[in-house]
């Protein structure tokens, strides 16, 4: 059989990693001495052999946020990459970018700031058509109350908090990258100008009252929540320069942790996103936001329920609405009990109870409006379930809420 000389072609086939390390010792001239005495040991080297070079240490105290390399030797990343059960295909490199809010590090390709817009943008989507699929009979008013109870500041600062992830007194390359790293904001009590004034007694330009804010502002141009955003996109366009003025100003200014940590929420919802995918991003939305508890009924606040549900009788063709005693007990003691029931023809809409027959009638009214107002169906589905293949049907499209 022939020998085969592995070295040869091995070079082509093994992999990088696999591949044998072969080192040839570069021949060293050596002279013949006319001497019995022992050469001496050869202490310069050869000008073609090439000596490594040791790069500087690198400052991290000159860095406005700790280099991507730290983040595989963060044992508080990789615990909270496991504790919150993130898909492996999301690196602790991205994890560390969404602990970076904007007002510590602006450079783009270091903060959360884009994936923050991303993840505002997808809990508002899956948020939204989870409510008005679930409640389609709902107000805007409590539709606005709703987002605010699943996505809103508090609830994701109050979710930064159930993570576990703690807060850098201050940002710099040599934090920690597991920590949340922001600027803070002035604390009100501070004495900036050092002449006694307190910055939050310092005189501020009032806002501008806008009279015409109604239903369509609110469901069109306003945010999630109905708030009027400072800024639109065709703001941006038409004036580019905006931008580095804002981000001048959340520079010199800092940010609350309240926004600190709702940005970094959002950064880790579109970083799921980016990595995993939507299937991804939908179960992670399931398992920390669609299971939070909300009592939708507690969000009501009804000033005049008998007028209302009058027009919404009116408004559906039914029966006006008539209030009856249904039972009562102790009406001559200091504690009576008067059970009433609101009827339109013979079909019973509400019930409630009370001390006096007045509050035991405006009980029964408010049972009846949150009757209609929380309708809702036995199946719920979706339109993002569809988006992968399949048949959307429709779900209920309400008359809307009643206009007094």
């Amino acid at each position: 059989m022939k020998t085969l000389r592995l070295l040869r072609w091995s070079g082509a086939v093994l992999s990088p990693r696999t591949r044998p390390c072969v080192y040839i010792r570069p021949l060293l001239q050596s002279s013949r001495l006319q001497s019995t005495a022992a050469a001496p040991i050869q202490d310069e080297v050869d000008e073609h052999v090439s000596q490594p070079t040791v790069p500087p240490p690198l400052d991290l105290t000159a860095l406005p946020s700790p280099p991507p390399a730290r983040a595989l030797k963060s044992a508080k990343l990789s615990a909270l990459h496991a504790r919150i059960s993130l898909p492996p295909r999301l690196p602790v490199q991205t994890l560390a970018r969404c602990l970076v809010d904007a007002s510590a590090d602006f450079h783009p390709s270091f903060n959360n700031h884009s994936l923050s817009l991303l993840g505002n943008d997808l809990l508002g989507y899956y948020t939204s058509e989870l409510i008005l699929c679930r409640y389609p009979r709902l107000p805007m008013i409590i539709i606005f109350a709703a987002m605010q109870a699943y996505i809103g500041p508090a609830t994701l600062t109050s979710l930064t908090r159930e993570w576990g992830v703690d807060i850098a007194a201050e940002p710099g390359g040599e934090v920690d990258p597991g920590l949340l790293q922001f600027k803070a904001i002035i604390p009100g009590n501070a004495d900036l100008a050092g002449d006694g004034t307190l910055v939050k007694d310092s005189p501020t330009r009032p806002s501008p009252k806008l009279w015409n804010r109604g239903l369509s502002s609110l469901s069109v141009t306003d945010d999630h929540f109905g708030a009027l955003p400072s800024r639109s996109p065709t703001d941006y366009l038409e004036r580019p320069e905006l931008a580095a003025q804002e981000a001048a100003a959340l520079r010199a200014r800092g940010v609350t942790l309240e926004r600190a940590s709702t940005n970094f929420v959002r950064a880790v919802m579109g970083a799921v996103y980016v990595h995993a995918g939507r299937n991804a991003a939908k179960a992670f939305f399931r398992a920390h936001f669609q299971s939070r508890a909300l009592n939708v009924s507690k969000l009501f606040e009804f000033r005049q329920p008998t007028r209302d549900l009058s027009r919404l009788c009116a408004r559906e063709g039914l029966v006006s609405p008539v209030a009856r005693i249904l039972s009562e007990t102790g009406r001559e003691s200091r504690t009576p009990v008067f059970v009433v029931g609101v009827f339109s023809g013979r079909d019973k809409l509400g019930e409630g109870q009370g001390g006096s027959l007045d509050e035991a009638r405006l009980r029964a009214a408010v049972a009846a409006l949150k009757g209609w107002y929380l309708y809702s169906p036995l199946e719920v589905r979706v339109p993002s379930e569809v988006e992968e293949g399949g048949k959307w049907e429709g779900v209920l499209i309400d008359g809307g809420e009643v206009v007094v």
